[in-house]
């Protein structure tokens, strides 16, 4: 089934006016090797070897860990790659040390720095307001007038009302994360439950923002589907075939929609420990990637559009 045929669903539901262009592809890319030691530069250029046929841009979530602003920067000018660099704003000594190492690091080398965002899922964890999250990125926008600043949350916290302030305070960069798998749909509803998240997070964001909305860049922050060795959540069951029918179907068609996308994850992060989903279960997230720890790519991520 073309995911195409999803989208009368999500603009009966999305905005008024799509975009023409194709989206871009982007990667969530972890600051650690397979053995939960720090990434190096060195590796970070491995990594874009890998991903260069196929991305040049990654986002990272904070930048003083592991020194990632510092070691990532001058990979991203050897490899030709954007960054998304992260400020983690949960608590003062977080974001403390996170913009000191945008401070040390982001000057002289803007070019390669396609935005900053401030906070991942900060309203969806309930640790601010709306109201509260703006004023941190005030304040990094202050400190890097030149650069683009936003965040990323999930998209039913743009869609149900709780990010307005960001909205209506002139934030223009806002990343909207979307993950049928952590719904527990099925993998052959997964691209319509993606498609209808997403509209429903434009179409709020549009319609809030105004004549302003054309400044405003909605970017899908992450999606993705676990593979082999990944734990089921419900009728959502991990696996490289239904992976791979995800990202063809879902990132390929929202692509071809005009929206851009960030999958989660580049690589496979077998240093993770195993969490406790909603349901109460152990859930493993070490094989969300589209390429295994050691950079072998699990399966065709060609888009046909």
């Amino acid at each position: 089934m073309r995911s195409v045929s999803f989208l009368s669903v999500a603009l009966a539901l999305g905005p008024a006016a799509v975009a023409a262009a194709s989206g871009t592809l982007g990667f969530s890319l972890g600051c650690k090797k397979p053995d939960g030691s720090c990434k190096q530069t060195s590796d970070y250029k491995a990594d874009f070897d890998a991903l260069q046929p196929i991305s040049k841009l990654v986002r990272i979530y904070a930048a003083s860990q592991c020194d990632t602003a510092k070691n990532i920067i001058p990979a991203a000018k050897s490899n030709g790659f954007k960054v998304v660099l992260g400020v983690w704003p949960d608590t003062q000594e977080s974001f403390d040390a996170d913009t000191a190492a945008l401070q040390a690091s982001v000057p002289g080398n803007e070019d390669v720095v396609e935005a900053l965002t401030v906070g991942s899922e900060t309203l969806y964890r309930g640790n601010f307001t709306g109201q509260q999250l703006l004023s941190k990125i005030q304040t990094v926008q202050k400190m890097f007038p030149t650069v683009t600043v936003g965040t990323a949350d999930s998209w039913n916290k743009f869609a149900d009302g709780t990010a307005d302030p960001l909205i209506t305070g002139n934030v223009t960069y806002l990343l909207t994360n979307a993950f049928a798998y952590w719904q527990g749909t099925d993998i052959d509803n997964s691209t319509g439950t993606y498609f209808n998240d997403i509209a429903q997070a434009i179409k709020r964001i549009q319609t809030i923002a105004g004549d302003n909305a054309k400044n405003i860049r909605i970017i899908n922050g992450e999606t993705g589907w676990p593979t082999d060795g990944g734990s089921n959540y419900g009728p959502a069951e991990a696996g490289t075939n239904n992976a791979a029918q995800f990202f063809k179907q879902g990132v390929c068609g929202m692509l071809e929609w005009g929206v851009s996308v960030f999958y989660f994850e580049a690589f496979d992060e077998p240093w993770k420990p195993h969490s406790v989903g909603d349901n109460g279960q152990a859930m493993d997230e070490t094989h969300w990637g589209l390429y295994t720890a050691d950079r072998q790519i699990k399966f065709d991520a060609s888009c046909g559009y």
